[in-house]
């Protein structure tokens, strides 16, 4: 066994270390790029706001879309007007009183297998 291992080097392994390669060169066309960059991002920003501060055209509703519209802020008005009338309180009274008036016929049936 001993034959087998005799060409084996018992030293530290050292790591080649290539000195060339640490050392990178600054490329000058990183710098255009960024112009490049900023300039677009500018161009964008400018687009932007030209859209944003345009006014799109307003299209004039008609007769019926006019009503609709106004039947509908009627009866929201109406809607939060009867909320507000009564108190929680009073409503949960008016609800029981509801529930009260009901027949047992709509009670839901006790079920039980042990029993």
């Amino acid at each position: 066994m001993s034959d087998e291992y005799d060409c084996v080097s018992t030293k530290k392994l050292k790591l080649k270390i290539d000195d060339s390669s640490s050392k990178k060169k600054k490329k000058k066309s990183k710098e255009k790029k960024k112009l490049q960059q900023a300039v677009a991002a500018a161009e964008a920003a400018a687009l932007y706001v030209e859209e944003t501060t345009k006014k799109p055209a307003e299209r004039k509703l008609t007769k019926a879309e006019q009503s609709f519209k106004q039947m509908q802020e009627k009866m929201q008005t109406k809607r939060i007007t009867e909320k507000a009338s009564l108190t929680h309180k009073q409503r949960v009274e008016k609800f029981n009183e509801h529930l009260d008036s009901l027949t047992e016929h709509f009670d839901i049936p006790k079920v039980s297998w042990t029993k």
